[in-house]
């Protein structure tokens, strides 16, 4: 149950404003109208806590679906995801950290589906992996490092690994570096 310090406070103006305007209430964006002579579109800021009383999520919303920049928190604070979001699904590039910080994972999605380059990683963010994806599955190059350096090499299609490479060497020989 949200307290009143939770709530979502709106403003609306004329359908003749074109010019977006922000309420502040107590240092928080409450709430944006666009409007036209056509339409007419709410834009909130939204926030959200855990019971503790730390963050939980905050971020857009226009027409009662999650919209543009967002980002979710872990229970302690941390920064847990953070990416743009359309008309409720996961778009453009994305971030995502464990509960201490680290980063563990980004990458492209396309109508809430993984897609292009994703980046994997280890302890103190050194890359571990990325691979090629298209419509959530492996589809072209996957890559594993140590220490920067490719050691391993995959390539995929439609999920289905085709070949692979035990060392940088072969892998160069047989393609060319400006595929990936």
């Amino acid at each position: 149950m949200k307290n009143q310090s939770d709530q979502i406070l709106s403003k609306r103006f004329s359908k003749m404003q074109k010019v977006p305007f922000l309420l502040f209430f107590f240092g928080m964006v409450s709430s944006i109208v666009f409007a036209n002579d056509q339409s007419l579109s709410e834009k909130t800021y939204y926030k959200e806590y855990y019971a503790s009383g730390n963050m939980k999520a905050e971020g857009w919303i226009i027409d009662s679906m999650k919209d543009e920049y967002w980002k979710f928190y872990y229970p302690n604070g941390q920064l847990e995801k953070e990416g743009h979001f359309y008309k409720d699904k996961r778009t453009k590039y994305w971030h995502f950290y464990l509960d201490n910080g680290i980063l563990e994972s980004e990458g492209h999605y396309e109508n809430d589906t993984k897609t292009k380059w994703w980046s994997y990683y280890v302890s103190e963010e050194k890359l571990s992996h990325k691979c090629q994806l298209k419509n959530g599955k492996k589809n072209g190059y996957c890559l594993t490092y140590n220490n920067d350096k490719i050691v391993k090499a995959a390539k995929f299609k439609n999920g289905i690994k085709i070949k692979e490479w035990t060392d940088y060497k072969s892998f160069k020989k047989d393609n060319k570096m400006s595929d990936l």
